[in-house]
Order: C-alpha cells, then sequence, then structure tokens
C-alpha cells in the first residue's frame, strides 16, 4: 500500500503561483510513477501532469505546458506540482496518484493509489 497526502492548495489571484505537494507513505515510493490530476465541479477527472519513477521523463496536459512544472524528490517521498501564471480555469481539485507502472501516464485507470485531493481556486 502508498498512502497519498496532497497540500500547497489555496486561494490565488489569476497569474499568481502555488506550490502542490504529494507526500507518500508505505511501500517503496521510488519505484512508482505518479501523475496529478485535476476535477472542476460538473467536470471530470482530467490529466495534468506527470513524472516517471527515475525523473527521467515528464508528461504534461496541452493547458498546463509552460505554466506548470512535475518534480520529485525521492530522498523526501514526495512528487511537487510547481503552478505559475495560474488562470481561473486551473480552479479545481488535484489529486495525485501512483502507478506500479515505471512510466507516468495520461490514463487514470493506470493508477493505483490516490490521494484525497487538495482544492485550488484562481480568482479572476
Amino acid at each position: 500500500q502508498v498512502q497519498l497526502v496532497e497540500s500547497g492548495g489555496g486561494l490565488v489571484q489569476a497569474g499568481g503561483s502555488l506550490r502542490l505537494s504529494c507526500a507518500a507513505s508505505g511501500r517503496t515510493f521510488i519505484r512508482y510513477a505518479v501523475g496529478w490530476f485535476r476535477q472542476a465541479p460538473g467536470k471530470e477527472r482530467e490529466f495534468v501532469a506527470a513524472i516517471s519513477w527515475n525523473v527521467g521523463d515528464t508528461y504534461y496536459a496541452d493547458s498546463v505546458k509552460g505554466r506548470f512544472t512535475i518534480s520529485r524528490d525521492n530522498a523526501k517521498n514526495t512528487v511537487y506540482l510547481q503552478m505559475n501564471s495560474l488562470k481561473a480555469e486551473d480552479t479545481a481539485v488535484y489529486y495525485c496518484a501512483a502507478s506500479g507502472r515505471s512510466s507516468g501516464s495520461y490514463d487514470p485507470a493506470l493508477y493505483d493509489y490516490w490521494g484525497q485531493g487538495t482544492q485550488v481556486t484562481v480568482s479572476s
């Protein structure tokens, strides 16, 4: 089992920045790819970013490319999502998820463990 806890969400003005953290505990986290997803009210959960277990590969949704950066510190069992130039449409609950696959994926069905989510609200 892997337990994931997100933090760092909050209220920010458009154009501002936030850094989300996903802290993991349990089984060896280093071998898991990690993804960030988000879900806005009335919408389906959507892929945001993912990172492979060895930090070699990162993946981003087109909507966040150039604004968001995913990174991980395996020594701290933590994955980060740095979000810059935030827009109102980035408002959502953000979830991190861990996959036993070595590479990240856009498909939420390929993730085995999920956190409880953290709310990000961007005011325009």
